[in-house]
Order: C-alpha cells, then sequence, then structure tokens
C-alpha cells in the first residue's frame, strides 16, 4: 500500500488515502482516520492531480543515522564509525513533497543527503532486530539537508541538521517494499549526483531502528532516517533536487532565496 496525507488542490481538510494506480490514472482513496489506527477505506476517491501531497507523517521526533555508508564517511574525510553515530531533527524541521526551502542565512555550504526513511507503526521501546519489523509501517523518501559548514564548525549537529524545512519526506509511505537493496538515486537540476544502495549501509535497517530505541521510545509516525550513500554535494538557491527511491517513489525539493 501507498500511504498518503494530503489536502484538496484547493485548499481544505487534511486526510490519509491510499494511492492507487500509475500517472494520469492515480487516485487518492480516502481513509478513515489515521493509518496508525487501522486502514479503513471511506470508498471517496479522487484524482492525485487534484491533491496536494503533504509530508506522509507528523512526527513527534526524526531520529538519524549518520556515517551510515562507508563511502560517504570517507568522502567527507571521516572514519567509519565504530559506535552508531545518531542525532535528531524536529517537527519543525518536516516539510512534503514539492516544497520550497529558502536557503538559510546561517551557511554558505548546504548539502543534499538522499535517504531511505523508515516510518514506524506502533509505540515501541528497546525492540530487538528480528522484531523490527513488526514496529514498522513502511518507508518514505527523505532529503537530509545539512549546513555542512556549521557542522564541521561546531562539532555536533544539532543546529546543523535540525533547522526548519531541513527534513523534506515524501511522497507517501509505501508498506509493501524489501528495504535491503533498493537503488538510491539523487539529481539536482536532472544531473545525477548520487547513485547508490541500500544495500552498502553499514547497519541495515532492522538495526538502524532496533539501536535507537534502545534509549527511547518510538511514537506512531515517527521517522528513522538510515544514512546517505557517497556523492553528496552543495546547493543553491534556484536548484531543484530529486531523490528517487526504488519501489517507492520520488521526492523533490526546491532551493530559494531566504
Amino acid at each position: 500500500m501507498r500511504i498518503a496525507r494530503y489536502t484538496p488542490a484547493a485548499g481544505g481538510p487534511v486526510s490519509h488515502g491510499l494511492v492507487e494506480g500509475e500517472g494520469d490514472d492515480a487516485l487518492v482513496v480516502r481513509l478513515d482516520g489515521s493509518p496508525f489506527d487501522g486502514v479503513r477505506t471511506t470508498g471517496e476517491r479522487t484524482p492525485l492531480s487534484q491533491v496536494r501531497l503533504l509530508a506522509p507523517v507528523e512526527p513527534s521526533k526524526v531520529l538519524c543515522l549518520g556515517r551510515n555508508y562507508a563511502e560517504h564517511a570517507r568522502e567527507l574525510g571521516n572514519e567509519v564509525p565504530e559506535i552508531p553515530v545518531v542525532f535528531a531533527k524536529f517537527s519543525t524541521s518536516v516539510v512534503g513533497p514539492d516544497a520550497e526551502v529558502p536557503y538559510p542565512p546561517d551557511t554558505e555550504n548546504l548539502h543534499f543527503e538522499g535517504e531511505l526513511a523508515v516510518v514506524i507503526g506502533t509505540e515501541c521501546t528497546r525492540v530487538p532486530a528480528e522484531r523490527v519489523a513488526d514496529v514498522v509501517l513502511g518507508y518514505t523518501v527523505a532529503n537530509d539537508l545539512t549546513l555542512r559548514d556549521m557542522q564541521r564548525a561546531e562539532k555536533q549537529w544539532t543546529r546543523a541538521k535540525g533547522f526548519d524545512r531541513s527534513c523534506p519526506l515524501g511522497p507517501w509511505v509505501e508498506t509493501d517494499v524489501d528495504p535491503s537493496a533498493l537503488s538510491l538515486r539523487t539529481t539536482v537540476n536532472g544531473e545525477v549526483k548520487q547513485d547508490g544502495t541500500t544495500a552498502d549501509m553499514l547497519l541495515d535497517v532492522a538495526a538502524c531502528v532496533s539501536w535507537v530505541s534502545q534509549t527511547m521510545t518510538l511514537l506512531p509516525g515517527d521517522v528513522v532516517l538510515t544514512g546517505t550513500p557517497a556523492g553528496v554535494g552543495p546547493l543553491q538557491a534556484g536548484d531543484e533536487v530529486t531523490v528517487s527511491i526504488e519501489g517507492i517513489g520520488s521526492l523533490s525539493t526546491r532551493i530559494v532565496g531566504g
């Protein structure tokens, strides 16, 4: 299932729905309530072209694995970590598909990082890796926007990673995909910058979720970002960056003047 969160294109209440079909024939079937309470449809169908997709969830927190691809760690001159590096983004960082992100005035080096995002489906804590599949609703696409110069200067990542609108998510949550070996590609203005696979993650999805759950409770709708492959780089005002993950979809973001 592809579970979306949306409003009518002309404005109106927020709903959840199932996306069915492809291209011009795609429809959104509205759900009765939240997908975290069970998937029940109302039967109301709307062409996908007549809705505005929002970030598919409203997480209380976004927990992120840093340097989870060896080649990405090396491209920035870092060692592969012996202990997983975890940082957080916040609810104010989350935006949806086709969002506009102002170029922050605090940086001269805004970077893109395309990532696979895991959406938590049920409250959980201290989850063993072999049980992670039981607590996951599905997967979506993320762009971990980063103020690279601030990250290097401050030696910790809260401001550099958690700034407003720094976490585009979407276009929907895909519940029926095996995350173990998905191609991940990022383009900037149509030019390929990242071309990797989730098979190269140092910690797989189960290990990522299990690790972060050992010290904090994960709530329905929370998101775990699993790291980015090599190829990250700078963005400028006017750029359009698109992250595409096999079996899930594509997420585009426009960088605009601040």
